[in-house]
């Protein structure tokens, strides 16, 4: 039996982010390379070799090529794959500055670069060899490299003018790299807390399905008795024709257990018994149907949904997820007057479904709004709700791959969202916005 799965987490891959990093550093270290070689040789007139600069500068272009096509196959990016790579690039610098300058080159700053990305990005032992290798490469310069040919009296002012221009490019790349890392971090954080979140809702959920179990197996016995006890004293007393009041009491006790086994049934059902359902095919206008199914007539609730969006077919549990937005349109109707009505749209984008339930009521005071979907968190009278609707409703959305959203503002209504996966369950990254 297919049974639908908790919903991944949908947190990068960490190395994967540090390989796209690195890519794009690459390109933007091959780009500013090729511009300041021919700057150099085109506008300071300072002969340098241009075959060989640009043999390496190919080899750096072909290696990053060959990243690209790895980071697009979808293969998992092993770790010591971008120590490797930033290894390479260290000895293709070391090239670079050889044939122009060695250690009288100002670019030498670059190296820099290498180290700093490598303590975010790296494990520590690869952290440590680059920086034994960048040691090393600089080092090897002093013993030996190509001298530029700068003549003239202004020779030592193009150095300096150099080294201003190197500090600048090297510090740039510095800090813009870091702060994507301070903002990749800030969001995976984000990402970990919701995860968190969402585990502790599906704890939850499993918390509550068990105590709804065992209460129904615990009570049925209890209230069966008194159901029958009941019922047998409703027969004794019309058969001695005892007066009313009596037997109405009698019907009442029957009644008030008969809905204490229903609270209980339901429970049990939507909070246990969802998880396990069967997916199955469905087109959204069968699902919006029966989620209509067992509603009252008034408030009207109008259903807007374009034939082609009605038509679309849907893979997910048909009696959990309808049950959901059913809960939904009967808040809805709850919370507006007879005269208004209540509005269900639905329509696609991407790979998810977007449905929408909108009403005219008073709409939610923020504080009620943060605990609305708290299990049994209410604001209905006693005996007209148990706060499970919405709680279970994004326990099954969110058990799909989808999310629940509540918009709503004092005065002016109320509206719910769903986004659920078109064809099979997948993860749904962010609410679409309206």
């Amino acid at each position: 039996m297919t049974r639908m799965a908790s919903p991944p987490t949908g947190l990068p891959e960490p190395h994967g982010i540090n390989f796209s990093w690195l890519i794009k550093l690459r390109w933007g270290a091959i780009a500013g390379q090729v511009v300041t070689i021919f700057g150099v040789e085109r506008l300071m007139h300072i002969p340098v070799p241009l075959a060989p600069l640009l043999a390496i500068i190919a080899l750096e272009f072909v290696t990053n090529v060959g990243c690209v096509l790895i980071a697009r196959s979808g293969h998992p990016v092993e770790d010591w794959w971008a120590g490797a790579i930033m290894a390479l690039d260290t000895l293709l610098l070391t090239g670079l500055l050889y044939l122009t300058g060695g250690p009288f080159n100002p670019f030498g700053f670059l190296y820099l670069v290498q180290i700093a990305l490598a303590s975010v990005i790296l494990r520590a032992r690869w952290t440590w060899t680059l920086v034994a290798l960048s040691l090393a490469g600089s080092g090897f310069l002093f013993v030996d490299h190509r001298p530029l040919e700068i003549g003239g009296p202004d020779h030592m002012t193009v150095h300096l003018r150099g080294m201003w221009v190197a500090f600048g490019v090297a510090a740039s790349f510095i800090v813009y790299f870091l702060m994507r890392v301070r903002r990749a971090l800030a969001e995976r954080e984000g990402d970990l807390a919701e995860a968190r979140h969402l585990a502790a809702r599906q704890e939850r959920l499993a918390s509550l399905a068990t105590l709804a179990a065992g209460a129904a197996h615990e009570l049925s016995t209890p209230l069966s008795t008194i159901a029958l006890a009941a019922k047998e004293l409703e027969r004794h007393l019309q058969r001695a024709g005892a007066v009313e009041p009596p037997v109405e009491d009698v019907r009442l006790i029957r009644q008030q257990v008969d809905r204490c086994r229903a609270i209980l049934e339901r429970m049990a059902t939507d909070a246990g018994e969802s998880a396990g359902e069967n997916l199955v095919p469905i087109p959204v206008g069968e699902l919006v149907s029966a989620s209509l199914d067992g509603l009252r007539d008034r408030p009207r609730i109008r259903v807007d949904v374009a034939k082609a969006e009605a038509e679309r077919r849907l893979t997910l549990p048909r009696r959990a997820v309808a049950q959901a937005i059913s809960s939904v349109l009967k808040n809805a109707q709850d919370a507006s007057d007879d005269e208004t009505e209540v509005v269900l749209r639905a329509s696609a984008s991407g790979d998810f479904l977007r449905i929408e339930v909108s009403d005219h009521g008073s709409g939610m005071a923020p504080q009620v709004l943060a605990r609305a979907g708290e299990p049994f968190f209410t604001t209905k009278a006693p005996g007209r709700g148990m706060g499970l609707g919405l709680f279970l409703t994004r326990a099954v959305v969110e058990r799909l791959g989808g999310q629940f959203r509540i918009d709503s503002d004092p005065g002016r209504g109320t509206t719910a969202v769903l986004a659920l996966p078109l064809g099979a369950p997948a993860k749904i990254d962010r609410m679409v916005e309206g």
